[in-house]
């Protein structure tokens, strides 16, 4: 499909309800984010042959976050719809992100097109992929399903979304790193990040990381260019990912504790995701802090 310019400003330039100003980019969507790199990943991923960067029509929702959810990626080639997310920490609710945010494309891609005409109106199919570098241990190749999540199924789900999950650590998915060389020197920098981070504070081991994938020819023209950006998302990056192991472990432990208290964690974080109640009115209803309540929503 050839890019069109009117729609593209119409998904970057709109404006959308709960928009979280404090969303910090990744390096991925830094990375990937440029049209060359893009699409060297999808003619991997699928394999391809596309040539032409401007192939790919962007339409990635800028500024749309919903429940305090940002895709990463999102564009238009050869008439499919894909969504990339980059993940690094397991997460088997990305199928029901991926369905509220592929409903918000489609109502923008369909904007003044009346879904009350006795025409059918075509859409992009869509394509989910989810490309996960975490530290828990996941096969090369796996999928979540938004089945998994519908209490007392009966029979065939009516409804079903399925994310392709790609493990993109060193040293898996050999083939798709040999065909896109950016998705592998990313998952080399990414090691070098957690191996020294393992041995000296934080700050020290993305710069020394990043030097040393500069002398070893890795990102390296990235790299120079946008040292100081990489390395601040890099530590936001580790950071919010061993908050989010910390979250984990502590749920798990509260939830072998006390059922109860788990079922007040479910709670409290389903009430936080909808973003109607204040943390002063949510804390009142689960008996939960304000700081328990925070450290949830991080």
């Amino acid at each position: 499909m050839a890019k069109s310019k009117r729609t593209q400003d119409k998904l970057t330039k709109t404006s959308f309800p709960l928009v979280n100003r404090n969303y910090k980019d990744t390096v991925f969507r830094m990375l990937f984010s440029d049209r060359k790199n893009l699409l060297s990943l999808y003619n991997a991923v699928n394999q391809r042959h596309y040539t032409d960067p401007e192939d790919l029509e962007i339409v990635t929702l800028e500024n749309a976050i919903y429940m305090g959810m940002k895709n990463d990626l999102a564009f238009i080639i050869d008439t499919n719809l894909y969504l990339y997310e980059h993940q690094s920490t397991y997460n088997p609710n990305m199928p029901l992100r991926d369905l509220f945010y592929i409903s918000n494309e489609y109502q923008k891609l369909l904007d003044k097109k009346s879904l009350y005409s006795s025409s059918l109106q075509k859409i992009p199919a869509p394509n989910f992929i989810e490309l996960y570098n975490g530290t828990d241990t996941l096969s090369d190749f796996s999928e979540h399903r938004l089945s998994s999540a519908f209490e007392n199924l009966s029979g065939e789900p009516k409804l079903e979304l399925i994310v392709t999950v790609l493990n993109i650590n060193e040293g898996h998915n050999a083939l798709l790193m040999e065909h896109c060389q950016t998705l592998k020197e990313y998952s080399q920098y990414v090691a070098k990040v957690r191996k020294y981070a393992a041995g000296m504070p934080l700050d020290q081991a993305v710069e020394y990381a990043v030097d040393e994938c500069i002398k070893e020819n890795i990102l390296a023209d990235f790299l120079r260019k946008n040292r100081a950006e990489v390395i601040s998302m890099s530590i936001f990056e580790y950071d919010k990912e061993e908050e989010e192991k910390k979250l984990r472990k502590a749920e798990y432990e509260a939830g072998e504790k006390s059922g109860i208290q788990k079922g007040v964690l479910n709670t409290a974080r389903h009430l936080l995701e909808l973003n109607l109640l204040s943390l002063e009115n949510i804390s009142r209803a689960t008996g939960l802090s304000i700081d328990e309540l925070k450290k949830l929503q991080q």
